[in-house]
């Protein structure tokens, strides 16, 4: 009887356990169903924060792209002399977060009629882009800006790039989830930039 009992029990609680990992495997899709964005708004912390806090994105690295040197430091980057910008790689399932409302967080988080430079940050090391890894991305990067420009939200030239995807490089690790490691430190480096004031001038309150 007690045999019998302990069996039951076992059985219970294999298929419980069963049960559990596959709704924890609901969750999780599958890395070959995850889909690639990269953009860059001057700062990339500030970039970060906006694009992690998105239902639907895997995650979200700061680092350097668009350049022509092989593994460039922040150091590099910053000197303007390697030709990256600042940038955020996004991963994101295009099941629950559609590329083009990645598109319009972008936009909302940006100065696009400014050349080489956002907010208090200056030089190409800062300019705003989207980089497409496919057709579907350059088609609906481009299509947004068009319509952007047709909208004559702004006046004069949107200057962000829409160009081909090309090595990413990931910043050094103090760089990640900046605004969590430093959040006063972050906070004032916002505040200071006059980042979120332009923004709401340019698109109203969040």
């Amino acid at each position: 009887m007690k045999i019998q009992m302990l069996i039951g029990l076992l059985s219970l609680s294999i298929m419980m356990t069963a049960s559990v990992l596959a709704k924890d495997g609901d969750k999780k899709a599958p890395a070959s169903s995850l889909e690639k964005a990269a953009f860059a708004g001057g700062c990339f912390w500030c970039m970060e924060t906006e694009f992690d806090k998105l239902e639907g994105v895997k995650a979200v690295i700061s680092g350097y792209t668009g350049g022509h040197k092989k593994n460039p430091t922040y150091e590099e980057v910053s000197s303007g002399v390697t030709g990256h910008a600042e940038a955020i790689e996004v991963t994101y399932d295009p099941t629950v977060i559609s590329y083009s409302r990645l598109l319009d967080v972008f936009w909302h988080n940006v100065d696009p009629t400014v050349k080489d430079r956002q907010f208090c940050d200056v030089g190409a090391q800062y300019r705003t882009a989207i980089w497409y890894y496919n057709e579907e991305q350059r088609r609906l990067a481009e299509d947004s800006k068009k319509a952007l420009e047709k909208s004559h939200r702004f006046k004069g030239t949107i200057y962000t790039e829409i160009t081909k995807a090309t090595q990413f490089y990931q910043a050094e690790d103090y760089h990640q989830k900046y605004y969590q490691k430093n959040p006063l430190r972050y906070k004032f480096y916002r505040y200071n930039c006059g980042r979120d004031q332009r923004l709401k001038e340019l698109w109203g309150k969040p």
